[in-house]
Protein backbone atom coordinates (compact mmCIF):
# COMPACT_ATOMS: atom_id res chain seq x y z
CA UNK A 1 0.00 0.00 0.00
CA UNK A 2 1.50 3.35 -1.33
CA UNK A 3 0.32 6.39 0.95
CA UNK A 4 -1.12 9.26 -0.69
CA UNK A 5 0.82 13.24 -0.36
CA UNK A 6 -1.48 15.28 0.59
CA UNK A 7 -1.65 17.84 -2.06
CA UNK A 8 -1.59 15.15 -4.59
CA UNK A 9 -5.47 15.93 -5.44
CA UNK A 10 -8.43 13.33 -5.82
CA UNK A 11 -8.13 9.64 -5.73
CA UNK A 12 -10.29 7.45 -7.79
CA UNK A 13 -11.43 4.17 -7.76
CA UNK A 14 -10.99 1.79 -10.90
CA UNK A 15 -12.28 -1.51 -11.05
CA UNK A 16 -9.18 -2.88 -14.43
CA UNK A 17 -12.20 -5.88 -15.45
CA UNK A 18 -11.30 -8.42 -18.06
CA UNK A 19 -13.52 -7.32 -20.77
CA UNK A 20 -15.05 -3.95 -19.43
CA UNK A 21 -13.10 -1.52 -16.72
CA UNK A 22 -14.87 1.13 -15.06
CA UNK A 23 -13.09 4.46 -12.92
CA UNK A 24 -15.54 6.41 -10.30
CA UNK A 25 -14.25 8.88 -7.66
CA UNK A 26 -16.11 9.85 -4.42
CA UNK A 27 -17.15 13.94 -4.19
CA UNK A 28 -19.41 15.83 -2.89
CA UNK A 29 -20.68 13.12 -0.26
CA UNK A 30 -21.57 10.68 -3.21
CA UNK A 31 -20.26 8.75 -5.50
CA UNK A 32 -19.85 9.13 -9.21
CA UNK A 33 -18.91 7.06 -12.15
CA UNK A 34 -17.31 8.39 -14.82
CA UNK A 35 -18.13 8.17 -18.11
CA UNK A 36 -15.43 8.10 -21.07
CA UNK A 37 -15.23 10.21 -23.98
CA UNK A 38 -18.21 7.93 -26.05
CA UNK A 39 -20.61 9.01 -23.19
CA UNK A 40 -20.16 5.45 -21.64
CA UNK A 41 -19.64 4.47 -18.19
CA UNK A 42 -18.10 1.32 -19.30
CA UNK A 43 -15.00 1.08 -21.54
CA UNK A 44 -13.59 -2.11 -23.36
CA UNK A 45 -10.46 -3.81 -21.84
CA UNK A 46 -9.12 -3.84 -25.62
CA UNK A 47 -5.81 -2.20 -27.07
CA UNK A 48 -5.27 -2.28 -30.78
CA UNK A 49 -2.60 -1.32 -32.75
CA UNK A 50 -2.73 0.09 -36.32
CA UNK A 51 -0.38 1.69 -38.16
CA UNK A 52 1.36 3.52 -35.94
CA UNK A 53 -1.82 4.23 -33.84
CA UNK A 54 -2.52 2.74 -30.48
CA UNK A 55 -6.26 2.45 -29.78
CA UNK A 56 -8.11 2.19 -26.56
CA UNK A 57 -12.08 0.68 -25.57
CA UNK A 58 -14.76 1.19 -28.25
CA UNK A 59 -11.87 2.78 -30.52
CA UNK A 60 -10.06 -0.71 -30.58
CA UNK A 61 -13.45 -2.83 -30.69
CA UNK A 62 -14.64 -1.24 -33.99
CA UNK A 63 -12.16 -2.39 -35.66
CA UNK A 64 -11.21 -5.63 -33.94
CA UNK A 65 -12.81 -7.50 -37.21
CA UNK A 66 -10.37 -6.18 -39.55
CA UNK A 67 -7.17 -6.36 -37.38
CA UNK A 68 -7.81 -9.06 -35.21
CA UNK A 69 -3.85 -10.12 -34.72
CA UNK A 70 -3.29 -6.49 -33.71
CA UNK A 71 -6.21 -6.22 -31.37
CA UNK A 72 -5.41 -7.61 -27.87
CA UNK A 73 -8.23 -8.23 -25.03
CA UNK A 74 -8.51 -10.57 -21.73
CA UNK A 75 -5.10 -9.56 -21.09
CA UNK A 76 -6.35 -9.91 -17.42
CA UNK A 77 -6.17 -13.73 -17.86
CA UNK A 78 -2.69 -13.59 -18.44
CA UNK A 79 -1.35 -10.58 -15.93
CA UNK A 80 1.09 -12.12 -13.51
CA UNK A 81 0.45 -15.93 -14.71
CA UNK A 82 3.05 -18.23 -16.39
CA UNK A 83 2.98 -18.94 -20.47
CA UNK A 84 3.01 -22.11 -19.27
CA UNK A 85 0.02 -22.30 -17.00
CA UNK A 86 -2.61 -24.54 -19.08
CA UNK A 87 -5.07 -21.90 -18.70
CA UNK A 88 -2.61 -19.86 -20.87
CA UNK A 89 -2.66 -22.93 -23.31
CA UNK A 90 -6.59 -23.12 -23.55
CA UNK A 91 -7.04 -19.00 -23.74
CA UNK A 92 -4.40 -18.83 -26.95
CA UNK A 93 -6.50 -21.39 -28.99
CA UNK A 94 -9.09 -18.91 -29.15
CA UNK A 95 -7.21 -15.31 -29.35
CA UNK A 96 -6.54 -14.05 -32.87
CA UNK A 97 -3.26 -12.07 -31.28
CA UNK A 98 -0.45 -14.28 -31.00
CA UNK A 99 1.11 -14.95 -27.74
CA UNK A 100 4.53 -16.64 -26.53
CA UNK A 101 7.17 -17.28 -24.49
CA UNK A 102 9.84 -14.86 -23.28
CA UNK A 103 12.21 -14.22 -20.38
CA UNK A 104 11.61 -16.14 -17.16
CA UNK A 105 8.25 -17.96 -18.92
CA UNK A 106 6.82 -14.16 -18.93
CA UNK A 107 3.96 -14.33 -21.57
CA UNK A 108 4.33 -11.80 -24.49
CA UNK A 109 2.09 -10.39 -26.68
CA UNK A 110 3.07 -10.19 -30.05
CA UNK A 111 2.00 -7.66 -32.59
CA UNK A 112 2.79 -5.27 -35.70
CA UNK A 113 3.61 -1.56 -35.18
CA UNK A 114 4.56 0.77 -37.70
CA UNK A 115 5.71 -2.66 -39.79
CA UNK A 116 7.47 -4.27 -36.90
CA UNK A 117 7.14 -6.65 -34.60
CA UNK A 118 6.57 -5.39 -30.59
CA UNK A 119 6.23 -7.66 -28.20
CA UNK A 120 4.39 -6.61 -25.03
CA UNK A 121 3.88 -8.20 -21.36
CA UNK A 122 0.22 -8.11 -19.97
CA UNK A 123 1.45 -5.57 -17.34
CA UNK A 124 2.32 -2.82 -20.37
CA UNK A 125 -1.38 -4.12 -22.19
CA UNK A 126 -3.23 -3.41 -18.60
CA UNK A 127 -1.17 -0.28 -18.30
CA UNK A 128 -2.65 1.11 -21.53
CA UNK A 129 -6.01 0.69 -20.38
CA UNK A 130 -5.83 2.12 -16.92
CA UNK A 131 -3.77 5.47 -18.30
CA UNK A 132 -7.41 5.22 -20.18
CA UNK A 133 -9.15 5.41 -16.93
CA UNK A 134 -6.69 8.05 -15.68
CA UNK A 135 -7.26 9.82 -18.24
CA UNK A 136 -11.41 9.67 -18.14
CA UNK A 137 -10.52 10.77 -14.65
CA UNK A 138 -8.89 13.74 -15.27
CA UNK A 139 -11.38 14.93 -18.31
CA UNK A 140 -14.16 14.95 -16.30
CA UNK A 141 -12.38 16.23 -12.72
CA UNK A 142 -10.47 18.89 -14.80
CA UNK A 143 -7.30 17.97 -12.38
CA UNK A 144 -4.56 15.36 -12.98
CA UNK A 145 -5.16 12.68 -10.70
CA UNK A 146 -2.12 10.42 -9.22
CA UNK A 147 -4.01 8.06 -6.75
CA UNK A 148 -5.99 5.41 -7.02
CA UNK A 149 -7.12 2.12 -5.61
CA UNK A 150 -7.20 -1.02 -8.29
CA UNK A 151 -9.40 -4.01 -7.49
CA UNK A 152 -8.61 -7.14 -8.49
CA UNK A 153 -10.40 -10.80 -8.11
CA UNK A 154 -10.04 -12.45 -4.89
CA UNK A 155 -8.19 -15.68 -6.43
CA UNK A 156 -5.77 -13.48 -7.82
CA UNK A 157 -2.29 -14.54 -6.40
CA UNK A 158 0.82 -12.76 -5.19
CA UNK A 159 2.42 -12.71 -8.58
CA UNK A 160 -1.30 -11.56 -10.22
CA UNK A 161 -1.85 -8.61 -7.37
CA UNK A 162 1.87 -7.48 -7.83
CA UNK A 163 1.70 -7.33 -11.72
CA UNK A 164 -1.42 -5.00 -11.31
CA UNK A 165 0.43 -2.62 -9.09
CA UNK A 166 3.44 -2.49 -11.85
CA UNK A 167 0.69 -2.08 -14.04
CA UNK A 168 -0.39 1.10 -12.32
CA UNK A 169 2.72 2.56 -12.23
CA UNK A 170 3.95 2.15 -15.88
CA UNK A 171 0.27 4.39 -16.17
CA UNK A 172 1.80 6.97 -13.62
CA UNK A 173 -0.38 5.89 -10.62
CA UNK A 174 0.55 5.87 -7.25
CA UNK A 175 -1.91 2.46 -6.38
CA UNK A 176 -2.87 3.49 -3.00
CA UNK A 177 -3.97 -0.52 -2.33
CA UNK A 178 -5.19 -3.38 -4.25
CA UNK A 179 -8.71 -4.43 -2.37
CA UNK A 180 -10.89 -7.48 -3.33
CA UNK A 181 -13.45 -7.09 -5.86
CA UNK A 182 -16.08 -8.37 -3.72
CA UNK A 183 -14.78 -6.69 -0.90
CA UNK A 184 -15.41 -3.24 -2.70
CA UNK A 185 -19.22 -4.49 -4.48
CA UNK A 186 -19.66 -5.10 -0.53
CA UNK A 187 -18.64 -1.60 0.34
CA UNK A 188 -21.07 -0.06 -2.22
CA UNK A 189 -23.70 -2.01 -1.01
CA UNK A 190 -23.14 -1.32 2.50
CA UNK A 191 -23.29 2.31 2.40
CA UNK A 192 -25.81 2.73 -0.13
CA UNK A 193 -28.39 0.26 -0.03
CA UNK A 194 -28.58 -1.01 3.88
CA UNK A 195 -31.27 0.35 6.17
CA UNK A 196 -29.86 3.17 8.49
CA UNK A 197 -31.45 1.50 11.64
CA UNK A 198 -29.64 -2.07 10.44
CA UNK A 199 -27.77 -3.74 13.02
CA UNK A 200 -25.53 -5.86 10.71
CA UNK A 201 -26.04 -8.20 7.81
CA UNK A 202 -24.63 -11.43 6.92
CA UNK A 203 -23.90 -10.96 2.62
CA UNK A 204 -22.91 -13.48 -0.23
CA UNK A 205 -21.31 -11.56 -2.82
CA UNK A 206 -21.80 -13.57 -6.45
CA UNK A 207 -19.34 -11.94 -8.39
CA UNK A 208 -19.62 -13.48 -11.98
CA UNK A 209 -17.66 -11.31 -14.79
CA UNK A 210 -16.08 -11.46 -18.37
CA UNK A 211 -13.37 -13.99 -17.02
CA UNK A 212 -13.12 -14.00 -13.18
CA UNK A 213 -15.68 -15.42 -10.70
CA UNK A 214 -15.34 -14.67 -7.11
CA UNK A 215 -17.97 -15.18 -4.01
CA UNK A 216 -17.19 -13.89 -0.44
CA UNK A 217 -19.17 -14.21 2.61
CA UNK A 218 -18.93 -11.16 4.76
CA UNK A 219 -20.26 -9.41 7.92
CA UNK A 220 -21.23 -5.91 7.86
CA UNK A 221 -22.09 -3.61 10.32
CA UNK A 222 -23.26 -0.10 10.09
CA UNK A 223 -21.56 0.69 12.77
CA UNK A 224 -24.96 2.13 14.26
CA UNK A 225 -24.15 2.48 18.19
CA UNK A 226 -20.08 2.68 17.78
CA UNK A 227 -20.00 5.27 14.91
CA UNK A 228 -17.51 3.27 12.89
CA UNK A 229 -19.02 1.07 9.85
CA UNK A 230 -17.31 -2.89 10.07
CA UNK A 231 -16.57 -4.98 6.42
CA UNK A 232 -15.60 -8.15 8.18
CA UNK A 233 -15.26 -11.20 5.13
CA UNK A 234 -15.06 -14.62 6.52
CA UNK A 235 -14.56 -16.55 3.75
CA UNK A 236 -13.93 -16.24 0.03
CA UNK A 237 -14.04 -19.07 -3.12
CA UNK A 238 -14.07 -18.57 -6.80
CA UNK A 239 -11.77 -18.99 -10.17
CA UNK A 240 -9.78 -16.35 -11.53
CA UNK A 241 -10.75 -18.60 -14.96
CA UNK A 242 -14.21 -18.71 -15.22
CA UNK A 243 -16.66 -15.98 -16.70
CA UNK A 244 -18.45 -14.30 -19.89
CA UNK A 245 -15.64 -15.11 -21.87
CA UNK A 246 -15.86 -18.87 -21.07
CA UNK A 247 -19.31 -18.90 -21.89
CA UNK A 248 -18.53 -16.99 -24.91
CA UNK A 249 -16.08 -19.81 -26.20
CA UNK A 250 -18.22 -23.02 -25.66
CA UNK A 251 -20.53 -21.17 -28.06
CA UNK A 252 -17.59 -20.58 -30.13
CA UNK A 253 -16.77 -24.48 -29.89
CA UNK A 254 -20.37 -25.22 -30.94
CA UNK A 255 -20.78 -22.95 -33.80
CA UNK A 256 -17.43 -24.17 -35.24
CA UNK A 257 -18.70 -27.93 -34.96
CA UNK A 258 -22.14 -26.92 -36.35
CA UNK A 259 -20.02 -25.24 -39.62
CA UNK A 260 -18.16 -28.44 -40.10
CA UNK A 261 -20.95 -30.26 -39.86
CA UNK A 262 -22.64 -28.10 -42.71
CA UNK A 263 -19.89 -28.16 -44.85
CA UNK A 264 -17.56 -31.62 -43.89
CA UNK A 265 -14.27 -30.95 -44.24
CA UNK A 266 -14.11 -27.12 -44.15
CA UNK A 267 -12.10 -26.20 -41.17
CA UNK A 268 -12.25 -22.54 -40.14
CA UNK A 269 -9.69 -22.14 -37.06
CA UNK A 270 -6.85 -20.75 -39.22
CA UNK A 271 -8.83 -17.94 -40.31
CA UNK A 272 -8.12 -15.41 -37.50
CA UNK A 273 -10.70 -12.85 -38.98
CA UNK A 274 -13.25 -15.40 -39.40
CA UNK A 275 -12.78 -16.90 -35.49
CA UNK A 276 -12.63 -12.90 -34.60
CA UNK A 277 -16.28 -11.92 -36.29
CA UNK A 278 -17.73 -15.43 -35.07
CA UNK A 279 -16.68 -14.78 -31.32
CA UNK A 280 -18.60 -11.27 -31.76
CA UNK A 281 -21.61 -12.69 -33.13
CA UNK A 282 -21.50 -15.11 -30.17
CA UNK A 283 -21.20 -12.74 -27.80
CA UNK A 284 -23.70 -10.84 -29.12
CA UNK A 285 -26.29 -13.94 -29.19
CA UNK A 286 -25.51 -14.51 -25.44
CA UNK A 287 -26.71 -11.46 -24.53
CA UNK A 288 -29.85 -12.04 -26.38
CA UNK A 289 -30.47 -15.11 -25.24
CA UNK A 290 -30.77 -13.11 -21.32
CA UNK A 291 -33.87 -11.61 -22.59
CA UNK A 292 -35.49 -14.15 -25.35
CA UNK A 293 -35.83 -18.10 -25.69
CA UNK A 294 -34.14 -18.54 -28.77
CA UNK A 295 -31.43 -16.17 -31.14
CA UNK A 296 -29.83 -16.67 -34.06
CA UNK A 297 -26.17 -16.80 -34.72
CA UNK A 298 -25.44 -15.08 -38.06
CA UNK A 299 -21.87 -14.33 -40.17
CA UNK A 300 -22.10 -13.53 -43.57
CA UNK A 301 -19.58 -14.84 -45.68
CA UNK A 302 -17.83 -16.34 -42.33
CA UNK A 303 -15.02 -18.31 -44.29
CA UNK A 304 -14.71 -19.32 -48.04
CA UNK A 305 -17.32 -16.87 -48.95
CA UNK A 306 -20.33 -19.25 -47.18
CA UNK A 307 -22.60 -17.59 -44.96
CA UNK A 308 -22.87 -19.35 -41.46
CA UNK A 309 -26.25 -19.33 -39.56
CA UNK A 310 -27.62 -21.59 -36.52
CA UNK A 311 -30.29 -20.60 -34.34
CA UNK A 312 -29.37 -21.79 -30.76
CA UNK A 313 -32.06 -21.54 -27.73
CA UNK A 314 -31.43 -20.53 -24.07
CA UNK A 315 -31.41 -24.16 -23.30
CA UNK A 316 -28.79 -25.34 -25.75
CA UNK A 317 -26.58 -22.28 -24.28
CA UNK A 318 -27.08 -23.62 -20.83
CA UNK A 319 -26.53 -27.02 -21.22
CA UNK A 320 -23.44 -26.04 -23.65
CA UNK A 321 -22.16 -24.38 -20.30
CA UNK A 322 -23.50 -26.66 -17.61
CA UNK A 323 -20.15 -27.82 -16.16
CA UNK A 324 -19.31 -23.93 -15.58
CA UNK A 325 -22.47 -22.91 -13.76
CA UNK A 326 -21.62 -26.20 -11.20
CA UNK A 327 -18.40 -25.01 -10.84
CA UNK A 328 -19.94 -21.66 -9.58
CA UNK A 329 -22.43 -23.51 -7.54
CA UNK A 330 -19.84 -25.61 -5.60
CA UNK A 331 -17.93 -22.39 -5.23
CA UNK A 332 -21.17 -21.16 -3.53
CA UNK A 333 -21.03 -23.77 -1.12
CA UNK A 334 -17.00 -24.55 -0.44
CA UNK A 335 -17.47 -20.50 0.59
CA UNK A 336 -20.23 -20.98 3.22
CA UNK A 337 -18.84 -24.44 4.63
CA UNK A 338 -15.29 -22.78 5.10
CA UNK A 339 -17.39 -19.75 6.63
CA UNK A 340 -19.63 -22.34 8.69
CA UNK A 341 -22.45 -20.67 8.08
CA UNK A 342 -25.71 -22.18 6.70
CA UNK A 343 -27.87 -21.22 3.73
CA UNK A 344 -30.47 -20.05 5.91
CA UNK A 345 -28.47 -17.05 7.71
CA UNK A 346 -27.53 -15.42 4.98
CA UNK A 347 -29.45 -12.01 4.83
CA UNK A 348 -28.40 -10.84 1.48
CA UNK A 349 -27.12 -12.49 -1.83
CA UNK A 350 -25.31 -9.60 -3.65
CA UNK A 351 -25.02 -10.30 -7.71
CA UNK A 352 -22.12 -7.99 -9.55
CA UNK A 353 -20.78 -8.67 -12.60
CA UNK A 354 -22.39 -8.68 -16.32
CA UNK A 355 -22.99 -12.85 -16.48
CA UNK A 356 -24.90 -12.49 -13.48
CA UNK A 357 -27.82 -11.48 -15.79
CA UNK A 358 -27.77 -15.05 -17.02
CA UNK A 359 -31.32 -16.60 -16.27
CA UNK A 360 -29.57 -19.53 -15.48
CA UNK A 361 -27.27 -18.01 -13.05
CA UNK A 362 -30.18 -16.27 -11.22
CA UNK A 363 -32.33 -19.33 -11.48
CA UNK A 364 -29.77 -21.46 -9.75
CA UNK A 365 -29.15 -18.83 -7.11
CA UNK A 366 -32.52 -18.27 -6.03
CA UNK A 367 -32.78 -22.49 -5.82
CA UNK A 368 -29.97 -22.31 -3.85
CA UNK A 369 -31.04 -20.16 -1.18
CA UNK A 370 -34.43 -21.94 -1.19
CA UNK A 371 -36.37 -19.09 -3.33
CA UNK A 372 -34.97 -16.48 -1.60
CA UNK A 373 -35.17 -13.15 -3.73
CA UNK A 374 -31.90 -11.88 -4.97
CA UNK A 375 -30.06 -8.62 -4.70
CA UNK A 376 -30.50 -6.58 -7.86
CA UNK A 377 -30.65 -3.13 -6.18
CA UNK A 378 -26.72 -1.65 -6.87
CA UNK A 379 -25.65 -1.93 -10.60
CA UNK A 380 -23.46 -5.00 -11.24
CA UNK A 381 -21.34 -2.81 -13.58
CA UNK A 382 -20.11 -0.59 -11.92
CA UNK A 383 -20.31 -1.26 -7.91
CA UNK A 384 -16.93 -2.42 -7.79
CA UNK A 385 -15.32 0.72 -8.97
CA UNK A 386 -17.98 2.60 -6.67
CA UNK A 387 -16.72 1.01 -3.77
CA UNK A 388 -13.03 1.23 -4.82
CA UNK A 389 -13.79 4.92 -4.78
CA UNK A 390 -15.01 4.97 -1.47
CA UNK A 391 -11.84 3.33 -0.18
CA UNK A 392 -9.86 5.18 -2.30
CA UNK A 393 -11.56 8.45 -0.78
CA UNK A 394 -11.21 7.33 2.80
CA UNK A 395 -7.03 6.66 2.20
CA UNK A 396 -6.91 10.04 0.19
CA UNK A 397 -8.28 11.68 4.16
CA UNK A 398 -11.16 13.20 1.64
CA UNK A 399 -14.16 11.52 3.96
CA UNK A 400 -13.55 12.31 7.33
CA UNK A 401 -16.20 14.90 7.66
CA UNK A 402 -18.20 13.49 4.58
CA UNK A 403 -21.13 10.59 4.88
CA UNK A 404 -18.55 7.68 5.00
CA UNK A 405 -17.35 8.40 8.42
CA UNK A 406 -14.78 5.47 9.92
CA UNK A 407 -14.88 2.19 8.02
CA UNK A 408 -12.91 -0.94 8.69
CA UNK A 409 -11.93 -3.38 6.39
CA UNK A 410 -11.33 -7.00 7.38
CA UNK A 411 -10.27 -9.24 4.90
CA UNK A 412 -9.14 -12.61 4.55
CA UNK A 413 -6.05 -14.88 2.92
CA UNK A 414 -7.70 -16.31 -0.33
CA UNK A 415 -4.94 -19.12 -0.61
CA UNK A 416 -2.98 -21.18 2.12
CA UNK A 417 0.34 -19.75 2.52
CA UNK A 418 3.35 -22.48 4.20
CA UNK A 419 6.67 -23.87 3.03
CA UNK A 420 8.15 -26.89 0.98
CA UNK A 421 8.58 -29.25 4.16
CA UNK A 422 10.47 -32.64 2.08
CA UNK A 423 12.30 -32.00 -0.96
CA UNK A 424 10.54 -34.68 -3.88
CA UNK A 425 11.65 -35.10 -7.36
CA UNK A 426 11.93 -32.57 -10.18
CA UNK A 427 8.69 -34.02 -11.35
CA UNK A 428 6.76 -34.55 -8.28
CA UNK A 429 7.85 -31.30 -5.86
CA UNK A 430 7.94 -31.45 -2.72
CA UNK A 431 5.06 -32.04 0.12
CA UNK A 432 3.50 -28.05 1.58
CA UNK A 433 3.39 -27.80 4.90
CA UNK A 434 0.43 -24.91 5.67
CA UNK A 435 1.55 -22.49 8.30
CA UNK A 436 -1.33 -19.57 7.35
CA UNK A 437 -4.82 -21.75 6.37
CA UNK A 438 -6.96 -19.74 3.90
CA UNK A 439 -9.71 -17.62 4.99
CA UNK A 440 -7.40 -16.54 7.64
CA UNK A 441 -8.06 -12.51 8.80
CA UNK A 442 -5.22 -10.34 7.88
CA UNK A 443 -3.41 -8.72 9.46
CA UNK A 444 -2.62 -11.97 11.17
CA UNK A 445 -1.23 -12.71 14.33
CA UNK A 446 2.04 -14.14 14.33
CA UNK A 447 2.45 -17.97 13.07
CA UNK A 448 5.46 -20.10 14.34
CA UNK A 449 5.63 -23.45 13.03
CA UNK A 450 9.08 -25.66 14.59
CA UNK A 451 11.17 -27.66 11.81
CA UNK A 452 14.53 -29.05 11.64
CA UNK A 453 16.82 -31.03 9.83
CA UNK A 454 16.66 -33.74 6.92
CA UNK A 455 19.77 -35.47 7.11
CA UNK A 456 22.89 -35.53 9.44
CA UNK A 457 25.45 -32.60 10.13
CA UNK A 458 23.26 -30.47 7.76
CA UNK A 459 24.52 -26.96 8.57
CA UNK A 460 21.94 -25.01 6.11
CA UNK A 461 18.42 -25.12 5.34
CA UNK A 462 16.75 -23.88 2.02
CA UNK A 463 13.19 -22.10 3.12
CA UNK A 464 11.12 -21.82 -0.19
CA UNK A 465 7.74 -20.12 0.81
CA UNK A 466 4.63 -21.21 -1.64
CA UNK A 467 0.62 -20.56 -1.77
CA UNK A 468 -1.95 -22.76 -2.80
CA UNK A 469 -4.22 -25.99 -1.98
CA UNK A 470 -2.26 -28.72 -3.08
CA UNK A 471 -0.30 -31.43 -0.32
CA UNK A 472 2.05 -30.76 -3.11
CA UNK A 473 4.13 -27.81 -3.79
CA UNK A 474 4.53 -28.49 -7.62
CA UNK A 475 1.16 -27.37 -8.02
CA UNK A 476 1.45 -24.18 -5.74
CA UNK A 477 2.72 -21.13 -6.59
CA UNK A 478 6.45 -20.02 -5.52
CA UNK A 479 6.89 -16.91 -3.62
CA UNK A 480 9.95 -16.77 -2.72
CA UNK A 481 13.16 -18.55 -0.67
CA UNK A 482 15.81 -18.04 1.33
CA UNK A 483 18.78 -19.99 3.28
CA UNK A 484 19.42 -19.85 6.92
CA UNK A 485 22.91 -20.95 7.36
CA UNK A 486 25.46 -21.85 10.66
CA UNK A 487 23.55 -24.74 11.67
CA UNK A 488 25.63 -26.52 13.98
CA UNK A 489 26.17 -30.19 12.92
CA UNK A 490 23.77 -32.65 14.34
CA UNK A 491 22.00 -35.51 13.78
CA UNK A 492 19.07 -35.66 11.44
CA UNK A 493 16.05 -33.68 13.12
CA UNK A 494 18.00 -32.41 16.40
CA UNK A 495 18.70 -28.77 15.58
CA UNK A 496 15.19 -26.82 15.91
CA UNK A 497 14.52 -24.64 13.71
CA UNK A 498 11.67 -21.89 14.38
CA UNK A 499 9.49 -20.13 11.12
CA UNK A 500 7.79 -16.93 12.09
CA UNK A 501 5.22 -15.92 9.50
CA UNK A 502 3.32 -12.91 9.79
CA UNK A 503 0.91 -10.73 6.90
CA UNK A 504 0.70 -7.06 7.72
CA UNK A 505 -1.91 -4.76 7.40
CA UNK A 506 -0.83 -3.97 3.73
CA UNK A 507 -1.16 -7.83 2.60
CA UNK A 508 2.96 -8.23 2.27
CA UNK A 509 3.84 -11.45 4.52
CA UNK A 510 7.23 -11.52 6.43
CA UNK A 511 8.34 -14.45 7.17
CA UNK A 512 11.60 -15.09 10.06
CA UNK A 513 13.94 -18.38 10.48
CA UNK A 514 15.79 -18.92 13.51
CA UNK A 515 18.34 -21.41 14.52
CA UNK A 516 17.36 -21.92 18.79
CA UNK A 517 20.57 -23.38 19.47
CA UNK A 518 22.95 -20.64 17.98
CA UNK A 519 20.08 -17.29 17.92
CA UNK A 520 21.24 -16.66 13.85
CA UNK A 521 18.66 -15.95 11.61
CA UNK A 522 17.35 -14.83 8.38
CA UNK A 523 13.96 -13.24 6.87
CA UNK A 524 12.64 -12.38 3.38
CA UNK A 525 9.55 -9.92 2.86
CA UNK A 526 7.57 -11.74 -0.30
CA UNK A 527 7.29 -8.46 -2.11
CA UNK A 528 9.23 -9.67 -5.33
CA UNK A 529 9.90 -12.34 -7.05
CA UNK A 530 11.84 -13.51 -10.50
CA UNK A 531 8.57 -13.65 -12.76
CA UNK A 532 7.84 -9.42 -11.94
CA UNK A 533 9.34 -6.94 -13.55
CA UNK A 534 12.34 -5.54 -12.49
CA UNK A 535 12.16 -1.59 -11.56
CA UNK A 536 14.72 -0.41 -14.00
CA UNK A 537 11.83 -2.37 -16.65
CA UNK A 538 9.13 -0.57 -14.93
CA UNK A 539 10.79 2.68 -15.49
CA UNK A 540 11.66 2.23 -18.99
CA UNK A 541 7.66 1.23 -19.83
CA UNK A 542 6.83 4.56 -17.92
CA UNK A 543 9.13 6.62 -20.26
CA UNK A 544 7.69 5.05 -23.30
CA UNK A 545 3.74 5.74 -21.93
CA UNK A 546 5.03 9.55 -21.58
CA UNK A 547 6.27 9.04 -25.11
CA UNK A 548 3.01 8.46 -26.44
CA UNK A 549 0.69 10.79 -23.80
CA UNK A 550 -0.80 13.66 -25.87
CA UNK A 551 -4.01 15.68 -26.33
CA UNK A 552 -6.78 13.74 -28.32
CA UNK A 553 -8.47 11.00 -27.06
CA UNK A 554 -9.13 8.23 -29.32
CA UNK A 555 -5.65 7.36 -30.46
CA UNK A 556 -1.50 7.79 -29.80
CA UNK A 557 1.34 7.75 -32.25
CA UNK A 558 3.79 5.56 -31.60
CA UNK A 559 6.91 6.74 -33.23
CA UNK A 560 8.80 5.58 -36.21
CA UNK A 561 11.79 6.01 -33.71
CA UNK A 562 10.59 3.77 -31.09
CA UNK A 563 12.95 0.59 -30.33
CA UNK A 564 11.57 -3.33 -31.08
CA UNK A 565 11.59 -5.05 -28.07
CA UNK A 566 12.17 -8.91 -29.05
CA UNK A 567 11.15 -11.09 -25.81
CA UNK A 568 13.18 -10.84 -22.58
Amino acid sequence: MAAAVKGDGPAVGIDLGTTYSCVAVWRRDRGEVIANDQGSRLTPSCVAFSGYERLVGEAAVNQAARNPANTVFDVKRLIGRRFSDESVKQDTEFWPFKVISGCDDRPMIVVQLGGEERQFTAEEISSIVLAKMRETAEVYLGTTVKNAVVTVPVYFNNSQRQATIDAGAIAGLNVMCIINEPTAAAIAYGLDKMPISSKGRTVVVFDLGGGTFDVSLLNIDPGVDIGMSLFEVKAVAGDTHLGGADFDNEMVKFCLREFIRQHKKIDVRSNLKALQRLRSACERAKRMLSSTAETTIEVDSLHDGIDFCVTITRSRFEELNKNLFSSCIEALEKCLRDAKVEKSSVDDVVLVGGSTRIPKVQSMLRDFFHGKELCRSINPDEAVAYGAAIQASILNGETSDGAVGDMVLLDVTPLSLGIEVENGTATDGGLMNVVIPRNTAIPTKTKKEWYSTNYHNQTSVLIQVYEGESTNTKHNNLLGKFVLSGIPPAPRGVPRIDVTFDIDANGILNILAEDKTTGRTNNISIVYESGRLGKEEIERMVQEAEMYKGKGNRSRKWGKGSKSRRGR
